[in-house]
């Protein structure tokens, strides 16, 4: 699963969980933890299997459930230490969720069925034969996804992460578009603090 992929349903699932529970919107920095542990087990296994070669394949763990239940426990319990008791939630939601999309993911597109992508290290999922740096490697898989849409012969699954995606988009819309919103507010106070200083120089004489 690509990580927008990740990003799309973890803020989707996240929103969500804040409109039921606290008929609230996720604030700019839940959005921020959420979309971040959406993409975190692929930020630590490919980049150590990719880049570093210390794993076979770039499923291990940051994929498996062993590493992320305590990782996400303790996450959550430090932010509530803090009083930001939804971003350890909304970090938990992210990571969690990734670990069944990946296997998912695998089904219904490749149709195999696979847990142990999320069971290192009890079962090591083998190498693919990728033997490039993470940066290479990326860019091989999305020029693939890049020409996969523009051949335009998507399939029924790609159509509905297509319309998953807009959808969430809209939602984000609706949720007043978190962290663009904290960093258009946080632009207008600097932009006024210099302005309001400039106008306080200039009418006590000072240079």
């Amino acid at each position: 699963m690509w990580p927008w992929e990740h990003a799309i349903v973890a803020y989707l699932a996240y929103s969500t969980f804040c409109h039921a529970i606290y008929r609230d919107s996720p604030s700019g920095l839940e959005a921020i933890a959420v979309v971040f542990a959406s993409v975190f087990p692929d930020l630590v296994d490919k980049l150590l299997a990719w880049e570093f070669g210390v794993f076979d394949a770039g499923y291990a763990l940051g994929h498996s459930v062993f590493a992320a239940v305590p990782i996400s426990i303790g996450i959550g319990l430090a932010a509530r230490s803090t009083g930001r008791s939804r971003v350890g939630i909304a970090f938990a939601l992210g990571y969690l969720l990734h670990l069944p999309a990946d296997v998912f993911d695998s089904y219904v597109r490749e149709g195999i069925f696979q847990p142990e992508l999320m069971l290192w290290p009890v079962v090591i999922v083998q190498d693919h034969g990728v033997n490039q740096g993470f940066v290479e490697q990326f860019l091989l898989f999305f020029s693939r996804y890049r020409d996969e849409l523009l051949a335009g012969d998507l399939t029924t699954y790609r159509w509905l992460q297509i319309g998953l995606a807009v959808f969430t988009a809209l939602l984000w819309l609706y949720d007043g578009a978190p962290v663009l919103r904290n960093l258009l507010r946080g632009s207008r106070r600097l932009l006024l603090g210099v302005v309001g200083n400039r106008r306080f120089d200039e009418s006590t004489g000072r240079r």
